[in-house]
């Protein structure tokens, strides 16, 4: 190999001192990170002059003289590519030849629904997407999860994969990182905590997860939510009733909507909602096995992200009337 580009380098300087110059020497694009993407079954021209329109290289000639001298006009594989520092053209034809392709990512967030991380995936431009027309129970099949319902199952994280890839991976790396983060989090689980499965901590969790406004308040929330399970009082959490109500919710939650019982309805039905409601995250987890302590029932919403927590009813509705309406004591 060595001998190869030796002979090209010859070459090159047979042609002028100029033209090694402009192949050996880093070049410096006027903006950086560079992305291209070199095409399948695309040739040597259109790929040398994709990488100097992208900025890539200087010259697409002299790329192509280079290739073709090295032997490796034929090695380029496609993909997608992106230039993180200025590059020689000699490492940039490595780079094409190795197949160092950049990586798409998909964002799932904490909190979404498995509805809103289906429409995320089908919206990615980069991805395949296989699963769009399956229903949740032939997903749920396909996965290989043995649940009935495939709310919570898959983890909110940043996603990594190759343009083209089927959304199925995704889906498929997601459920596997929840199982592990559920099966840590409930190994390292507190004392005295009235979850007869991980499941039902999951479903916790995106209670909290919901529920919460400021992170530091997730510990406090699930002590509120396990000191009401404890005593057989009703969770009374709008955001399982908003989830019970489905796609008919308009953003509106209203006294008939609490009134109305349905599986997910916490102020008609005692106990835990029958599945998660949401994608819960590592701190809300984390929160569910590890609530804080004390023996507070009831909290209310401040107005700034933060929630006031309360002992007594009592003091609940002083909160209530200070930070809902408005009214001081």
């Amino acid at each position: 190999m060595l001998k190869r580009i030796l002979v090209v380098l010859l070459l090159l300087l047979g042609l002028s001192a100029g033209g090694a110059w402009m192949a050996l020497s880093p070049y410096q694009p006027a903006n950086l990170p560079v992305e291209f993407t070199i095409q399948p079954n695309q040739g040597l021209s259109d790929i040398a002059h994709t990488l100097e329109d992208s900025g890539a290289i200087r010259h697409a000639g002299l790329f192509m003289l280079w290739a073709k001298l090295s032997g490796n006009a034929g090695k380029l594989k496609a993909g997608d590519y992106r230039l993180n520092r200025a590059m020689s053209m000699p490492g940039v034809m490595d780079k094409l030849v190795r197949g160092e392709t950049s990586l798409q990512s998909v964002i799932i967030r904490e909190g979404w629904t498995l509805r809103q991380f289906r429409a995320e995936l089908d919206r990615h431009p980069a991805l395949r997407h296989d699963t769009r027309d399956w229903s949740e129970a032939e997903l749920l099949t396909k996965l290989k999860l043995d649940a009935r319902h495939g709310e919570g199952l898959f983890f909110p994280d940043t996603y990594l994969f190759l343009r083209g890839s089927s959304d199925i991976l995704v889906l498929r790396q997601a459920a596997q990182n929840m199982r592990r983060e559920l099966e840590r989090a409930w190994a390292e689980r507190g004392p005295d905590l009235p979850y007869a499965s991980p499941y039902e901590a999951l479903i916790m969790a995106s209670l909290i997860e919901k529920e919460t406004g400021q992170a530091a308040d997730r510990p406090m929330i699930a002590r509120v939510f396990i000191n009401r399970l404890k005593l057989g009082m009703r969770l009374q959490t709008d955001p399982s009733v908003i989830y019970g109500l489905g796609e008919t919710f308009d953003g509106n939650l209203t006294r008939a909507h609490l009134q109305t019982d349905t599986p997910y309805n916490t102020y008609t039905r005692a106990g835990l909602p029958p599945s998660p409601i949401a994608l819960p995250g590592r701190a809300a987890l984390h929160a569910a096995l590890h609530p804080a302590d004390g023996g507070a029932l009831y909290f209310v919403a401040r107005g700034d992200g933060s929630s006031q927590f309360s002992l007594t009813l009592e003091e609940h509705n002083r909160a209530v009337r200070r930070y809902i309406l408005g009214k001081k004591d």
